[in-house]
């Protein structure tokens, strides 16, 4: 049972005579923990001007490379324009009366893919990763300051980082695939190996590129197949449409076609193509005849080399091709296609020039053959 306190003893604690039991408890606890607590609010203080520094040095770090990425774009189209000054095209009215000339327009074939502005495409790239660095520093900063925090409060520390080791090995024994995945989405971003709207071949697929996570990289071929690749098992990456592409066409001619003839048609072709400049077929340069390639079994093998905007190497090709063909079929160059000559023997017998009897039954094809 409770007993109240006297009367007197109330009074004296009203008037102040005593001090409260909670004001003494509350000295008490202040005088034995006041490092501890300056400490913690030095360590979260410190935590977050750290923070800050860092993801202000990550920022302009990307914004290094960024600039560096803009600097790169600007001198390849600056290379091109130059390469473009130089190949003179024609004037507007010799390229309209060339165009009237040729007839009505082919069929056209968009590119394959359409690539996105330089400064977006930049843009995306940084944010991606300036999102990923700061992200990892910040959990890296506050776990720090977790464990400082943790160890004033007297908490034994050796356990805990001894189970996060251990969670930590069993972590990267059960997920090395996907840190290694995130790794190399890291550093394809970083080198900026491709993008969207680039065509890539990767090995096991080849198609226009979707989007490119830290993780996997979607892309679509051709026929329209969405390919799901991670990024750690991408061994090596073919970007067939940074900058510039080159068309490499080999067209062959029959062996008694004139080859100086042949090649000055195909360089005609090609040169319509330049000077048209089609939409979806840009030509930077002067398309050139590199010479005879290969003598063939069935042809001479005549090698044009053509050089355009990237993406566009495949409508150029086409617009070339249907122009060769139909060139060749006016000056009447013959396409070879493959021909062998078969000598036929009656009685399948060989025939010795010395002997021309009939052939005896072990010169036959009929007989039997010899063990």
């Amino acid at each position: 049972m409770t007993v109240p306190a006297p009367v007197s003893a109330v009074g004296e604690n009203l008037l102040g005579l005593h001090p409260p039991a909670v004001a003494v408890d509350v000295s008490s606890w202040w005088e034995n923990n006041d490092q501890r607590i300056i400490t913690i609010v030095v360590t979260l203080a410190a935590a977050l001007i750290v923070t800050w520094i860092v993801r202000r040095a990550i920022r302009h770090l990307v914004e290094r490379i960024v600039r560096a990425g803009e600097e790169r774009q600007r001198a390849a189209e600056a290379a091109l324009g130059a390469s473009a000054d130089d190949a003179e095209p024609p004037a507007p009215g010799e390229r309209a009366a060339r165009r009237a000339a040729a007839g009505p327009p082919r069929t056209r074939s968009g590119p394959l893919s359409v690539l996105p502005p330089p400064g977006e495409r930049i843009g995306q790239r940084a944010r991606t990763l300036g999102s990923v660095l700061r992200n990892a520093a910040t959990i890296v900063i506050w776990v720090i300051a977790g464990l400082i925090i943790l160890g004033e409060f007297e908490v034994n520390l050796a356990p805990l980082l001894a189970g996060a080791g251990v969670a930590g090995v069993a972590l990267g024994f059960g997920a090395q695939y996907i840190v290694r995945d995130l790794l190399s989405g890291i550093f394809i971003l970083m080198e900026d190996q491709y993008g969207v709207g680039d065509v890539v071949d990767l090995g096991e697929a080849t198609g226009v590129v979707e989007e490119v996570s830290l993780r996997v990289t979607r892309l679509r071929d051709v026929r329209g197949t969405v390919w799901y690749v991670p990024n750690g098992q991408i061994a090596r990456v073919g970007n067939q449409s940074q900058f510039w592409a080159r068309v490499i066409l080999d067209i062959g001619v029959a062996y008694d076609t004139d080859v100086e003839a042949a090649s000055c048609l195909i360089k005609r072709v090609a040169d319509e193509v330049w000077h048209a400049s089609h939409d979806d077929a840009h030509v930077l340069e002067e398309p050139s005849i590199w010479g005879v390639e290969d003598l063939g079994a069935d042809a001479v093998v005549i090698r044009l080399a053509v050089k355009t905007r990237p993406g566009e190497q495949w409508a150029v090709a086409r617009h070339i091709r249907a122009g060769v063909k139909t060139a060749f079929d006016e000056a009447g160059i013959v396409i070879p296609f493959p021909q062998r000559t078969i000598w036929v023997h009656p009685g399948g017998a060989a025939l010795d020039p010395s002997n021309p009897g009939p052939p005896s039954p072990a010169a036959t094809d009929a007989g039997p053959s010899p063990r």
